[in-house]
């Protein structure tokens, strides 16, 4: 029998005979139960037939998906989709992280089914959504303009924030920084002027747990570092695609980081202290500004107001550039690499193409969002779904909810108000603070390439951006001097292919979102 997790064992204790208050029939795809199976991977989860939320599915629809998930003991989803393939014994449904390139490649070639008329003919949700967010539809298209694959898409506007002691600056007597001189200014009090008040110079005035993270303050300079919620992406400027790493604000970015890091205001461990950097750099009452998620470090609010006397993190705006604009260069990204897409394997695409819609009616969205009702949540007097107390005692909502089957990347829109529930109110301030200062700018959305694009991509940018990361740690660790390189770094960019790299991607762009 497949193992089951203890908490996962317990709610479906309580869940496999609770039929969801909204079962009556109406969503039935088939009077005859029909089974597909499935490869859906994630590296904190896969498919699991034991999940209430598929349970629930499965009641309300007719379909039940067998699970037959290839690289179960590989937290790569990438490794975990090419071992499937390898295999050529390809599931019926094959979904999870960063599906879009593999289904947008070999669906064109017969690998996958085009959704298009499917969708047209079998999915009144699905197409009503897309027909609302054809930008969306775009993002997610093959280049021969088919559809490959349902994505998962994100709700909401706002992912992470730069977030800073109140309590170190009310300390200090200082304010919150509004601009990159101020900010400046402040990370050196931070360093020198013993915040903490253990008359030792340990402060940290600025750390991330993922080192890119380090890499937003190339902002404060007019440079970029991604154009989406993905590190070291591409992003568009008037059309046309461009590349942060070869850009002029960038250079004069990582010249000034290299100097706050070689003056101790950069977390000198910042590219090899990890995950674990705001947990214990908060903890230890060490750590002054980061950017970060809203929502899990506004918890740290609440988990160190005992430990460390007077903590208090808040978000604060986006300091202004030299040039005196304010962004936030991550968000959330609409449209994610992730979903579900149909096999050549499927021996009903019809009924199939009918249960993604599922996921799209009111229902199969409440249960990919907020789990079983009367096992994750009750309903208000509004009606609305609100997670019980039990169940939010259990631990972090997102990995409770994963053990149900909720939360997890099938194709389905999410519903931020999932979130808003367990959001402590300092991150709520804060993102009515980006609101109001309307800091967010537009993301790019990937592209799909033909074959002859797909070979310049797969020849040259490997390669390329192995090349750029290699140059920019040097620069800010202080072995190499961005000055004294940057005309011979442009100039071997453009040996390795980077213009041609540029070229194949303007060409994608250009078809999918029909710039021209």
């Amino acid at each position: 029998m497949r193992k089951i997790t203890t908490m996962a064992a317990a709610l479906l204790a309580t869940s496999v005979m609770t039929a969801p208050a909204f079962a009556d029939g109406h969503l039935k795809i088939t009077d005859e139960p029909v089974e597909f199976t499935v490869h859906l991977h994630n590296k904190r989860y896969q498919y699991d037939e034991s999940w209430p939320v598929e349970q629930a599915a499965r009641e309300l629809t007719g379909v039940h998906l067998k699970a037959a998930t290839f690289g179960t003991n590989t937290p790569s989803s990438a490794e975990a989709h090419n071992l499937m393939l390898a295999s050529g014994d390809i599931p019926h449904i094959v979904g999870g992280d960063k599906i879009k390139n593999m289904v947008n490649e070999y669906g064109p070639q017969g690998a996958f089914v085009p959704l298009n008329d499917l969708i047209d003919e079998h999915a009144p949700n699905l197409k009503a959504f897309f027909e609302k967010y054809p930008e969306k539809k775009a993002a997610v298209s093959s280049f021969d303009g088919n559809l490959y694959y349902i994505p998962y898409l994100p709700d909401g506007k706002y992912g992470r924030a730069y977030w800073m002691r109140r309590d170190w600056l009310d300390t200090l007597g200082l304010d919150a920084p509004t601009n990159v001189d101020e900010l400046y200014e402040v990370l050196t009090a931070f360093r020198n002027d013993d915040p903490n008040g253990n008359g030792i110079k340990d402060e940290v005035p600025y750390f991330a747990r993922q080192w890119p993270e380090l890499l937003r303050l190339v902002t404060l300079w007019d440079g970029r570092s991604s154009g989406s919620d993905t590190y070291h992406d591409f992003h568009v400027a008037d059309g046309k695609i461009q590349h942060g790493y070869a850009g002029e604000g960038y250079k004069e970015g990582i010249k000034n980081i290299a100097k706050w890091y070689a003056e101790g205001l950069i977390d000198a461990e910042v590219f090899t202290r990890g995950s674990s950097a705001r947990e214990y750099l908060l903890s230890e009452n060490l750590g002054g500004m980061t950017h970060d998620w809203f929502a899990s470090t506004s918890g740290y609010n609440i988990s160190l107001k005992d430990k460390v006397p007077g903590f208090d993190f808040e978000v604060i705006a986006p300091p202004a550039s030299i040039s005196g604009k304010q962004i936030a260069e991550h968000r959330r990204i609409p449209v994610k690499p992730d979903g579900w897409a149909i096999s050549h394997t499927n021996p009903d695409p019809v009924t199939t193409i009918k249960y993604f819609d599922f996921y799209f009616t009111e229902e199969g969205r409440e249960l990919a969002n907020f789990g079983v009702e009367g096992v994750s949540y009750e309903r208000n007097d509004a009606g609305e779904p609100i997670f019980t107390d039990e169940f939010k005692a259990k631990g972090p909502i997102n990995s409770s909810l994963y053990q149900l089957g909720s939360q997890v990347q099938r194709g389905y829109f999410q519903d931020f108000n999932y979130e808003i529930q367990w959001t402590n109110p300092s991150a709520l301030k804060g993102i009515e603070l980006y609101d109001a200062g309307d800091y967010l700018i537009d993301q790019f959305l990937g592209v799909a390439f033909n074959e002859e694009e797909q070979g310049v991509y797969d020849k040259n940018w490997s390669s390329i951006q192995t090349y750029m990361l290699e140059k920019q740690q040097a620069w800010v660790l202080g072995s190499a001097d961005i000055e004294a390189d940057w005309d011979d770094y442009l100039a071997t960019l453009d040996k390795m292919g980077y213009n041609d790299v540029l070229a194949a991607m303007q060409s994608a762009y250009d078809r999918q979102y029909g710039t021209n």
